[in-house]
């Protein structure tokens, strides 16, 4: 397990992260998937997976079950088909987010019909309970340099909810641009960079002149206080912000 100094932030750098590659599919897992077993990276409290995948056209994911697991899909580039035994057949494209309950037993499949790689983050969270009915749902979000809610329990913002009191924002901020990291009372923070780099400052040493912690594509970091900061680098930045209880 790779840490910081201090002992409220865990840094999982993207070098570190499990690797899979096949003819078809390029996959880095930041925790324990599939075949890649670690104990001490089995996830950050109720985030089980985050696996960035970048899937060939005509390639992709056959039919297969899940369960009790609330599974959110967050297209970056190019386009991919999604169908399930809930009778369900749609186009998942960049920019959209799909949320799948998987419940009491989903099957489903996802594979790249477009014309291009396409690339996501697949995130699995473990729901508040057992038992709940398979449920399906997909939304396009315009993101700009400011958090856009995709996932929060009341719908604020239109975003979409899961069976589990979680928040999840994205957003794109260019050169130099910060952004508050702020989290509600009892809640843990994960940030994930989809692309570009930044710096980020937490709790106490906001504005006191402490050395950033640099990020880096794919680089994540979970972290218990509950207010600081992310700045962009040169070339801006494009990543995710979890709420996690």
């Amino acid at each position: 397990m790779t840490s910081s100094t201090a002992a409220n932030l865990l840094f999982r750098p993207a070098a570190e992260r499990f690797h899979s590659q096949l003819d078809w599919l390029d996959s880095w897992h930041t925790f324990s998937f599939s075949n890649h077993y670690d104990p001490a990276w089995m996830g950050f409290g109720p985030l089980r997976v985050i696996n960035d995948d970048t899937i060939a056209t005509g390639r992709g994911f056959g039919m297969h079950p899940h369960r009790d697991m609330e599974i959110i899909t967050v297209m970056v580039e190019g386009q991919l088909n999604h169908r399930d035994s809930m009778g369900h057949a749609e186009v998942l494209r960049a920019g959209e987010v799909q949320r799948m309950s998987a419940g009491t037993g989903v099957v489903h499949s996802e594979v790249n019909e477009g014309d291009q790689p396409c690339r996501l983050l697949q995130i699995w969270i473990e729901p508040s309970s057992a038992g709940i009915a398979p449920a399906y749902e997909q939304q396009p979000f315009a993101i700009d340099d400011s958090w856009t809610p995709l996932l929060d329990p009341e719908r604020a913002g239109g975003a979409m909810a899961i069976h589990r009191p979680v928040q999840l924002w994205r957003a794109k901020p260019g050169c130099g641009t910060s952004l508050p990291l702020e989290m509600p009372p009892q809640s843990q923070g994960w940030l994930q960079l989809i692309d570009g780099r930044g710096e980020v400052i937490l709790g106490a040493e906001v504005g006191a002149g402490a050395d950033p912690l640099p990020l880096q594509r794919g680089d994540g970091l979970g972290f218990s206080t509950h207010q600081g900061r992310f700045t962009a680098g040169p070339e801006g930045a494009d990543l995710l912000l979890f709420a996690l209880r």
